[in-house]
């Protein structure tokens, strides 16, 4: 081979390595670009994911944005600011009983299934109008929207009817259909309306489960929340009468007997 026969062949070897050097070079270049563009959007959703994250824990809650809600929907026969006062009973009856509950309580569970009969035997006979109070503490120390959602759907109950509204109460309470407190059943609507359907008035009543899965008065039932929070009672069940509690004798709970709350009653019905 002639030596310039040599000095071609190496230039030419080295024009195709410099080639070679450069095509991996503009690769090398490419998947750097790639590399960063794909850092930089997983980055950026990252961030974006943050902050969705953040919005959505700072945005209100359906019963937060309820209980802010300027535009209150109460059930008929209620009356008084946001129609959170509700009184059961015949207007001649001379006095009335304040009864505060919470949906969720068992031991207002145990004082509807012992006294809750005669309450309304009493209210029908004209003795004494009822004054109910609703309450959603539980919701608070147990966790969940129970009482919130048993208190909205009692307003859908009183629409329909004070005497349906008195009913409902008593299944929620009663010993078929009353939870444990730790078990939230009360949070289904679906729940909610099978216990309706022990009702009569409001079995298959389209209109009661239209507002109760439509939230109808859930401001309202926020509402009566917050009457009870500023009454000062501190649990539940409380009973009052011109102001003054009524417990069974000898103790200061309430009477959670037919028997206990007969004499209770009585007492402060001549007092």
């Amino acid at each position: 081979m002639s030596k310039r026969n040599s000095q071609e062949n190496k230039a030419a070897a080295r024009e195709r390595l410099r080639a070679e050097r450069e095509r991996q070079a503009k690769k090398d270049k490419t998947r750097k670009q790639v590399v960063v563009a794909v850092s930089v959007v997983a980055a950026l959703a990252v961030v974006g994911g943050i902050s969705y994250g953040v919005m959505q824990l700072n945005k209100p809650d359906a019963w937060e944005a309820a209980a802010d809600a300027k535009n209150i929907t109460a059930p008929k026969n209620t009356s008084g600011k946001d129609g959170t006062t509700v009184v059961v009973g015949k207007s001649s009856a001379k006095k009335t009983l304040e009864l505060y509950e919470d949906s969720r309580c068992p031991v207002c569970a145990t004082f509807e299934q012992g006294v809750g009969e005669t309450v309304s035997k009493d209210v029908e006979a004209g003795k004494y109008k009822v004054q109910y109070v609703g309450a959603t503490f539980i919701d608070n120390t147990d966790n969940g929207e129970g009482s919130k959602n048993a208190l909205s759907a009692l307003g859908a109950a009183l629409d329909v009817s004070p005497e349906a509204f008195m009913e409902y109460k008593a299944a929620l309470y009663s010993a078929e259909f009353h939870p444990e407190e730790s078990d939230d059943k009360f949070a289904k609507d679906s729940y909610l309306i099978e216990v309706a359907n022990s009702v009569d008035a409001l079995k298959g009543n389209k209109d009661f489960q239209k507002n109760v899965e439509d939230g109808t008065y859930d401001s309202w039932a926020m509402r009566m929340s917050k009457a009870f929070d500023n009454s000062g009672v501190q649990g539940t069940p409380t009973l009052k009468m011109d102001d003054k509690k009524i417990t069974a004798e000898g103790s200061e709970n309430a009477p959670m007997t037919a028997d206990e709350f007969t004499k209770a009653i009585d007492k402060a019905l001549k007092a």
